[in-house]
């Protein structure tokens, strides 16, 4: 038991909550369920909208989708081309019925950080919960839940290097919830099933790791994904950033290569370089990734959309490693395209 709350504490810390507003689960996608889903019993007899935007992570928007199906109505904001939602829109939709808004902190696919200070403070003009899934942001960039003024903040363990299997929910004093787990009165009644013990300390220790590096971690990371963008530009012709120029995560580049399939240039670089096409839980195949089509990213652009992120550990050798590897593998593609379309005008065989 100490050591579970020796480890609500740190989480609590990191994002300048209180301990007994830090709920522990097991994972973001748990702690997303359970704000939602618990805001929405809890507010069932009296209201029923929601307010989301078109480029949640799906631990979000099939939420919502499921909520729909059990009576509630949801409305979508769309973002613009960089993949930001715009404060006005949201307050646009509001109605007497809205209960939450729920939209993240930064994108999972392009880094984008969502404006949320002036969408929360819409809220709570308007008498609104503000949810905010922070899986991407904690550990990377400043998240103070008292200057974001957020109701809700859902956290993943194993994007800040804690073990995979433990997330928390952050529950502003004060609001209610209604229970979705139940069983016996763990996590101070608000979360059933025994804890992960080993996963929580894990979580604790990842967040105390950051306590006075944070400014540091975000500089190396924007100092690799930079160095990453540069190199690539040098190197590989015809290709455009997706997402924020400025603001956007520093660990995050999505970047499109023209006349190439992402999963195509995924297998040519192989386990050289770590990179996926679309979020990496549910990346594969020549699809459009979601966030892409929510900006209305060309398909041409689109299906050679390939995201890299970086990492505390990344070194400036490693990305001049793999750029070169990048380059090299999307020169050989061009090329050999290059040959096939020859090959047709001249009436010849593919090879």
């Amino acid at each position: 038991r100490f050591a579970v709350e020796h480890a609500r504490a740190k989480v609590a810390k990191l994002i300048h909550a209180s301990p007994d507003e830090i709920v522990f689960t097991g994972g973001g996608t748990e702690a997303n369920n359970y704000a939602l889903k618990g805001a929405a019993w809890a507010n069932r007899s009296r209201k029923r909208h929601i307010i989301t935007t078109t480029i949640e992570h799906p631990a979000v928007s099939e939420v919502c989708s499921w909520l729909e199906k059990e009576g509630f109505s949801v409305t979508r904001v769309p973002v613009d081309g960089t993949g930001r939602v715009d404060p006005a829109e949201i307050e646009k939709v509001v109605t007497p019925q809205t209960f939450l808004i729920s939209v993240m902190h930064a994108n999972n696919e392009v880094g984008a950080i969502q404006p949320i200070r002036e969408i929360a403070a819409i809220a709570r003009t308007h008498g609104i919960l503000m949810h905010t899934d922070a899986a991407q942001s904690v550990g990377k960039i400043p998240t103070d839940v008292k200057k974001l003024g957020v109701d809700l903040l859902s956290i993943a363990g194993h994007k800040l290097y804690a073990p995979k299997g433990v997330g928390a929910l952050f529950v502003r004093r004060g609001v209610v919830l209604e229970k979705f787990m139940h069983g016996a009165g763990h996590e101070q009644g608000r979360r059933a099933g025994t804890e992960n013990v080993a996963g929580v300390v894990g979580l604790g220790e990842a967040s105390a790791l950051v306590q006075g590096r944070l400014r540091a971690i975000e500089r190396h990371l924007r100092t690799t994904t930079e160095a990453l963008w540069r190199g690539l530009k040098e190197r590989v012709p015809d290709i455009r950033l997706n997402g924020h120029p400025t603001e956007r995560l520093p660990n995050t580049l999505n970047v499109s290569f023209a006349g190439i399939l992402a999963y195509e240039l995924l297998e040519q670089i192989g386990k050289r370089v770590a990179a996926s096409a679309g979020a990496a839980c549910h990346s594969g195949g020549a699809s459009v990734p979601a966030a892409l089509q929510a900006m209305r990213v060309p398909p041409e652009w689109a299906l050679g959309a390939v995201r890299f992120s970086t990492g505390r550990m990344t070194t400036l050798e490693e990305v001049a490693e793999a750029v070169c590897h990048i380059a090299a593998a999307v020169e050989k593609m061009r090329k050999s395209e290059a040959r096939r379309q020859k090959n047709l005008s001249d009436g010849l065989p593919c090879q």
